[in-house]
């Protein structure tokens, strides 16, 4: 017997071993058992259930999913933001202390509860949203310590809002002034302390670096993706965001999950990603406030078969948002995603940018009961509103998160 059967529901189910757009299934019901999906189809043909409600012909789609946010973070950066717009420049900002190292900073000096507590009402923001499973990176610590208090904060946080959470060392992120002229220094101290740590506490699901001019090199990045192997953890790239220095290759001959950003990845980086299985993650929120103007080559991933995922890349300096759906919109408007594009985005696509594919992403016989209850005509609508406000509810491993 089913624990609970959703009737009265059109699914945009994003399954695409189904047909029509959205893997959509008109008036259906879904079947919950044991926090599964037990059951997709006519209610008619349904088994029997403990529970049975009806939802009055709302959509349903996968709960979203978002696979790549900084949202423990101390302080913020609204006082540079003002400045920005005042006509201060980012060096000017930096050498006044701002800039990613005043984070570093404001986390070092928070505690474990007050990282929790922010990173509570942000999680709760996103999942008023629609987002059910999210990604969380470190990378404001910038020493063992902190980077570690970062993942417990992130862990904690996630159960506390009884949301599902992938956490990443994102061990090379920027250089700690303590280090300004040592980076061989704190490369070892990533590779040789940082990252064994990290994986031996069961604090971190994958590695990611910023590979990029003003960042940390290819020779660097390398170095951090053998450690993450030989401690046995998955990677990511922040890659290809500000220039092309082959990031996406490099992350596709690790096997990583992801590439992020991707503004100036070229066609052979791109036919790397398409043979590993790297999955392109864009992040519209950044490239809207930094004032970017080349755009990540959609039509190359379209091309050769890159699945795209669509992200917040919430973070205090370059993308302070909490609205999932505000990125799918500017994903469609920025980017010329198909609004059914942007949801496979924040679905489909997201989990297997996180590997989580076969527990959730899509409404599926087997997968986690993660789903969104929209109150909509179509799922377009989810694109086309400018930040549409969330879901009527939220169904997260089968229970009621959202009413």
């Amino acid at each position: 017997m089913l624990d609970r059967l959703f009737i009265d529901a059109n699914i945009a189910t994003m399954d695409p071993a189904r047909d029509g757009p959205y893997g959509a299934v008109a008036n259906g019901a879904i079947g919950v058992k044991s926090g599964r999906i037990a059951y997709i189809g006519p209610a008619a043909k349904a088994p029997a259930a403990a529970r049975r409600e009806t939802l009055g012909g709302r959509w349903l789609t996968p709960a979203l999913i978002d696979c790549h946010t900084h949202l423990i973070f101390g302080g913020d950066r609204a006082a540079e933001f003002e400045m920005r717009q005042k006509g201060a420049t980012y060096e000017a900002i930096a050498k006044a202390g701002g800039g990613i190292l005043s984070t570093v900073a404001a986390t070092r000096a928070a505690s474990l509860e007050d990282l929790v507590e922010s990173g509570i009402a942000r999680l709760e923001a996103l999942k008023k949203g629609g987002v059910a499973t999210v990604e969380i990176k470190s990378g404001y610590g910038l020493s063992v310590g902190d980077e570690m208090k970062m993942l417990i904060a992130a862990g904690e946080a996630a159960r506390a809002t009884g949301m599902r959470v992938s956490r990443t060392l994102l061990a090379l992120h920027a250089l700690p002034a303590e280090y300004g002229n040592d980076r061989a220094g704190y490369l070892r101290l990533v590779c040789y302390e940082m990252v064994p740590e990290v994986a031996q506490r069961g604090l971190a699901d994958a590695v990611d670096a910023y590979c990029e001019g003003i960042g940390f090199t290819a020779a660097e990045t390398t170095a951090l993706f053998k450690a993450a192997a030989k401690a046995g953890l998955r990677v990511k790239l922040h890659a290809e965001q500000l220039s092309n220095m082959n990031g996406a290759a490099l992350a596709a001959a690790a096997g990583a999950l992801s590439a992020d950003h991707l503004e100036y990845v070229d066609e052979a980086g791109v036919l790397a990603m398409a043979k590993a299985g790297t999955v392109a993650v864009l992040l519209p929120g950044a490239y809207y406030a930094l004032k970017e103007t080349k755009r990540p080559p959609v039509d190359l991933f379209r091309k050769h078969g890159v699945p795209m995922a669509v992200a917040t890349d919430l973070n205090p300096g370059t993308s302070p948002t909490l609205s999932p759906t505000l990125m799918m919109n500017m994903a469609a408007i920025l980017f010329g995603l198909t609004p059914e594009e942007a949801l496979a985005g924040m679905t489909r696509n997201a989990a297997k940018a996180l590997g989580l594919d076969a527990e959730c992403g899509m409404i599926k016989e087997g997968l986690a009961a993660d789903f969104a209850v929209w109150r909509i005509n179509h799922p377009a609508e989810l694109s086309y509103w400018i930040a549409h406000p969330g879901p009527e509810r939220l169904i997260i491993g089968g229970k009621d998160e959202t009413q």
